[in-house]
């Protein structure tokens, strides 16, 4: 196998990896075991490398995978009103998080080693955007 299994099944395994990714995209730092940060690198840069495409096809593939979470909002003027409107993480990624990287390779994200968790001494590790 050329993947973790993180102890859950392939539903299960799916799921936590789109929850993971979703988060990163939308905090750009989130602290998670070292296997779990491992696995979820290949996928975020998967991701990245889609919104550095940019085209439609991208964002649909882009779109199946991640969940539809408001990232931010933003101030939008209409008619002489401003109002409030969000921003998922979906167009965070392409229009924020992707162009960062346009002359880079792959390589988005670095990993850190914090310690072993508390309850079960589990490796933990800081995983971030570059």
């Amino acid at each position: 196998m050329a993947y973790r299994k993180l102890g859950r099944t392939s539903a299960q395994r799916k799921a936590m990896l789109r929850d993971l990714t979703t988060d990163l995209i939308i905090s750009e730092r989130i602290e998670t075991t070292e296997a779990r940060a491992k696995e979820l690198r290949s996928v975020v840069e998967k991701m990245i490398t889609l919104g550095k495409r940019g085209d439609l096809h991208a964002r649909r593939q882009a779109a199946a995978f991640l969940r539809h979470e408001v990232a931010s909002t933003k101030e939008v003027e209409k008619n002489g009103k401003t109002k409030e409107q969000p921003v998922y993480a979906l167009q965070k990624l392409f229009d924020d998080v992707a162009p960062r990287y346009n002359e880079r390779q792959g390589g988005y994200t670095r990993i850190m080693k914090v310690g072993p968790r508390r309850g079960d001494g589990a490796p933990m590790v800081i995983i971030e955007l570059v």
